[in-house]
């Protein structure tokens, strides 16, 4: 059973820098397709960011988020530059271990993390 946890969330101002970090156990990350998520209040869980051999982004967050992953660590990351309020929402961290595919549909995914608050204040 793959459990992840998701840390780093917080209160910052508009224009500023976060750094989330999802560490996973009972599992590798290296061998999953490993995905950022959020749920904002009122709205769906939207894909964000997700990482195999590859990348892929929500636009909206292109050229400001990066995901990063550290096999030696069993990490995952989401570097959050340039953050805006709209960006204000729950985090999570996800994990397909049945596909090295990326895929944006939340249902793919396997495991989850219990989720971290980022708040962007304008």
């Amino acid at each position: 059973q793959v459990q992840l946890v998701e840390s780093g969330g917080g209160l910052v101002q508009a224009g500023g820098s976060l750094r989330l970090s999802c560490a996973a156990s009972g599992g590798t990350v290296s061998r999953y397709a490993m995905g950022w998520f959020r749920q904002a209040p009122g709205k769906e869980r939207e894909f964000v960011a997700a990482i195999t051999w590859t990348t892929k982004y929500l636009d909206s967050v292109k050229g400001r988020f990066t995901i990063l992953r550290d096999n030696a660590k069993n990490m995952v990351y989401l570097q959050m530059n340039s953050l805006k309020p709209e960006d204000t929402a729950v985090y999570y961290c996800a994990a397909d271990a049945d596909s090295f595919a990326i895929s944006v549909r939340s249902g793919v995914y396997d495991y989850w993390g219990q989720g971290t608050q980022v708040t962007v204040s304008s």
